[in-house]
Order: C-alpha cells, then structure tokens, then sequence
C-alpha cells in the first residue's frame, strides 16, 4: 500500500469557491425537489451516533480495483489538492439545506492518485461507525462528489460526519457517509447498509427515489 504525502505548498488549497446550486436544473425547473422543506437548520441524523477517533491514529484508505492502494493520515489528506463547493444538501427524511460551502477533496482526485483499472463500476464508501453507502463509478465521477472535511469555513464537526464525510449534491444524503474511513472499488455492485434495508440505490430527489 503506497503511503500517500502531502501535496506542495502551492497546489494543496484552492481560495476560489465553486457555485453547484444550479445542478437541480438538469433535473426540472424547481430547485427543492419535491417532497422537500426548505430549512436554515442543519440537523444531525446517523445510524448508531458519532464514532470516537483520534487525530493522530485516522486514516482514510483506497483500496479494491485499483493500482495503487492508498493510506493518507489525516494532515496528509488535507494537504491534498482541494476545493472550496457552494452546494445544496438533501436529506432523504424531507428536510433541504441550501448553500453549504464544503471544502474537500475531490473524487477524480482519489481516482487518479489509486490508478482505478478499466474493470471497476462501482464505489462502496466505509466509515468509522461501520456504516457503508454504494454508487456507480460514474455517479461519483460527476461535479459535486467531494471528500469533505470543511464546512462554511471551519472545520466539519463531528456531528455532520468530521473529520471526513462524502457529499453527493445529486442524491440524498444517505448517499454521503459521514466518517468516511475509505472508499472500496468494486468490479461488481454491493449494496450499503439503508440500501440493503429498503432504501433506493439511485436516491435521486428530483424523482423522489426515497426507498426500493
């Protein structure tokens, strides 16, 4: 397993936020999708309450499909190459947060540094609290998938998923593990752990994909 470093000085941050609030346009004319509120709050929601971790012992992992095996500490994956998104969050309990800055690490960035092979078509995302959540290669491929671990300039609290959690702009939260400890590629699909208890494996808001 390679040991990922930090990235130079000059390449780890980017000051410019990026504005996604727009991609609800691909999907219809409304940007809360239906069935949604609109809210100001930003609610805490989990399976089983916030894992324990420390600073010094976190790693995030990249393994699978892959050509090279990653293990970044958590200074090192901050040293990553980031980007600062604007986008709106969509809980799949009913509940829309609009323009929430994220900093983090993009998707394709993890993919280019693991070599992902030809063969592989689907993510499976782990975290610290055991929790999993799956998607296709190419719905994390899309613009908004970040690895984040800032939210509206701070650090992201522990209680929305810090020090790492995925957001997926596109989909229903559940869609982005809070803790992320790694992300696994797959050559073939296994469901993560609502969608295995009934929850919809597309999650898309616009159709109120909620549940299988």
């Amino acid at each position: 397993m390679t040991e990922a470093g930090g990235a130079d000085a000059d390449t780890a941050n980017s000051a410019a936020i990026e504005d996604l609030t727009d991609l609800y346009r691909e999907y219809g004319a409304d940007r809360l999708p239906p069935g949604q509120r609109e809210t100001d709050r930003f609610p805490v929601l989990s399976k089983s309450g916030t894992p324990s971790w420390g600073p010094d012992t976190f790693e995030f992992e990249v393994w699978g499909a892959v050509e090279d095996p990653l293990a970044y500490s958590l200074s090192a994956f901050r040293d990553l190459p980031s980007v600062t998104q604007r986008q709106d969050f969509h809980c799949v309990t009913g509940w829309s947060k609009f323009d929430c800055a994220f900093t983090g690490v993009e998707f394709g960035e993890i993919v280019e540094r693991a070599g992902v092979r030809d063969d592989a078509e689907h993510v499976l995302f782990h975290a610290l609290d055991g929790y999993t959540t799956n998607l296709s290669l190419a719905e994390c491929a899309r613009e908004g998938v970040l690895f984040a671990y800032g939210f509206d300039g701070d650090d992201l609290p522990a209680d929305h998923g810090g020090p790492i959690r995925v957001v997926t702009p596109h989909k229903y939260a559940y869609k982005g593990a809070k803790w992320v400890s790694g992300v696994e590629f797959l050559t073939e699909k296994e469901l993560g752990y609502w969608e295995r208890r009934g929850y919809s494996d597309t999650a898309n808001p616009w159709n109120e994909e909620r549940y299988s």
